[in-house]
C-alpha cells in the first residue's frame, strides 16, 4: 500500500471511531506493521498541527484519537450547545489523585487514605468517566478495582500515566487533613439537623399553651 493510501486509511479509521484507536488495531486493519503505521501517524500528527488546521491526532497511551483542536472550541459553539462541563471539586480532584497514583485501587483503599466514606465521590468520577471498574481484586468479597480512563488523559493533557507529575509525599498528609475536615462538617450538620428535630415547632408550642 502506498503511504498516502495508508494516510488516508487512517484518517478514515480515526475520523469514523470517534474514540482512541490502539495501534495494534490500526495496524491490523491496514495489514500494515506497527512500526509502519506509527510513523505514518506521526507524520500526520505533524501536518494537523499546522495552524492552518482545526482538527488534530493526539496520542494517548499507545492509542491515537483524532479530535478538534482546543482553540477551535469558541467557534463551534455559536452552532452547537455549549457542552456540559463536569465541575470537579477540590473533594474530587483529591480522590481522582489518589485512584490515578495507586491504580488499580479498591474503594475501601481510597478510603482508608482518605480517612472518609468516599461512595458519592466515586461514582461521580465514574458518572464524568475519569475512572472506571477494571476488574475485581481477588480478595474476600471480590472488592472492585477502579483505574483512570482516556477521559482522564485527554481531561488532563498527558499522553500516559507514566507523564503524571511525582507526587509530594506532603500532599497525602494535605488529602487527609481535608477529608477529616469533610468528616468533622457532615457531624456538625448532622448534629443540627437533629436538635432542630428535637425543637418544637411554633403550632406545637401553640397547642401546648392553649
Amino acid at each position: 500500500m502506498k503511504i498516502a493510501d495508508l494516510e488516508a486509511v487512517i484518517e478514515a479509521i480515526l475520523f469514523t471511531m470517534g474514540e482512541a484507536v490502539e495501534l495494534e488495531r490500526i495496524a491490523a486493519a491496514t495489514e500494515q506493521d506497527e512500526d509502519t503505521c506509527r510513523h505514518v501517524i506521526r507524520n500526520m500528527m505533524d501536518r494537523y498541527a499546522g495552524d492552518d488546521r482545526g482538527i488534530q491526532i493526539i496520542e494517548l497511551d499507545g492509542a491515537f484519537q483524532m479530535c478538534t483542536k482546543s482553540s477551535m472550541y469558541e467557534y463551534l459553539v455559536k452552532i452547537a450547545h455549549v457542552p456540559k462541563k463536569h465541575v470537579l471539586t477540590d473533594v474530587l480532584l483529591e480522590t481522582l489523585s489518589i485512584i490515578a497514583y495507586k491504580q488499580p485501587i479498591t474503594k475501601l483503599e481510597v478510603e482508608h487514605i482518605r480517612g472518609v466514606k468516599s461512595d458519592h465521590v466515586i461514582n461521580k468520577l465514574v458518572e464524568y468517566k475519569l475512572i472506571c471498574e477494571v476488574g475485581r481484586l481477588d480478595a474476600p468479597g471480590r472488592p472492585i478495582l477502579f483505574a483512570t480512563t482516556e477521559e482522564f488523559l485527554r481531561n488532563f493533557g498527558i499522553e500516559s500515566l507514566e507523564d503524571l507529575p511525582v507526587v509530594n509525599p506532603e500532599k497525602v498528609e494535605d488529602f487527609k487533613l481535608e477529608a477529616e475536615e469533610e468528616i468533622q462538617l457532615e457531624l456538625d450538620i448532622e448534629l443540627d439537623h437533629k436538635e432542630n428535630e428535637k425543637k418544637p415547632s411554633e403550632a406545637d408550642e401553640n397547642s401546648v399553651n392553649g
